[in-house]
């Protein structure tokens, strides 16, 4: 039986007096790819948010590869709150895409690529260079790699995004509704480009998104979250062709009928 690479296990959320995510248990295999879908509110980006230390918490355990994200033990033994140095070393199996690029203006692309393996990780510049080439190549930019962000298009920068993202070598990917901010017509070049790592490398993903034809061709499963809890999850077909509970039912109804 092979260990899940990333592990939810009863996982609380509030902001406030506001309980965003309700006892969230969830297993992510290595390789495995599982969107998340749901109304506005869901809970959704929070789950990644977690996943990527962004937010804490207000209780439960998630672990990668075993290992306690949001706790370690001190010299006694003892478990406490990890501090920045244990959260950098589990969050470096992590990469996330973001909905609006964050990209730094000042850098051409190669040079966005470059700064976090040369800060980071301390590799040598050379090396770095020659990766991040080959990451702009697989992500159809090649030819873009010393112009910057602001002579870019939305979905080059996004493109540029996951290449950089890449950089690191996460084991888990997440991608959190990277569409959204697109214009229409540029959607497809993104989606493509995320179809073919789900298809060519064994890392593990965890996509927010809306599109849910996407969703169907590319993830192994997915969770459908309403108010917090995870209401209805399986094969991409059980759920978004034969949908089970009645709020999935109603979702997907306005969701389609909205497009």
């Amino acid at each position: 039986m092979v260990e899940p690479i990333v592990q939810y296990k009863d996982i609380h959320k509030a902001f406030g007096d506001i309980e965003v995510l309700k006892g969230i248990n969830l297993d992510i295999q290595p390789g495995e790819k599982v969107a998340l879908i749901g109304p506005s509110g869901s809970g959704k980006t929070t789950i990644i948010r977690l996943l990527m230390t962004l937010e804490q918490p207000t209780s439960g355990v998630i672990e990668v590869n075993g290992h306690n994200l949001w706790q370690m033990k001190n010299t006694k033994g003892e478990l406490v709150e990890a501090d920045d140095k244990h959260l950098r070393s589990i969050r470096g199996d992590i990469g996330m895409v973001f909905q609006h690029f964050n990209l730094f203006p000042h850098m051409t692309i190669l040079e966005n690529c470059m700064l976090a393996p040369t800060i980071v990780k301390k590799q040598e510049k050379s090396e770095v260079r020659k990766t991040a080439l080959e990451m702009l190549e697989k992500v159809g930019l090649a030819d873009k790699v010393d112009l910057y962000p602001n002579q870019l298009s939305g979905g080059q920068k996004q493109r540029v995004a996951m290449a950089r993202a890449l950089m690191m070598k996460p084991k888990v990917m997440l991608f959190d509704e990277v569409t959204s901010a697109l214009d229409p017509e540029l959607v497809g070049e993104v989606l493509e480009v995320i179809r073919d790592l789900a298809k060519s490398g064994d890392m593990a993903m965890i996509l927010v998104t809306h599109e849910m034809d996407f969703a169907l061709d590319i993830a192994d499963r997915v969770l459908f979250l309403n108010e917090g809890v995870i209401e209805e999850e399986g094969h991409p077909k059980d759920i978004l062709v034969n949908p089970q509970s009645e709020r999935l039912q109603d979702f997907l109804v306005r969701f389609t009928s909205s497009r």
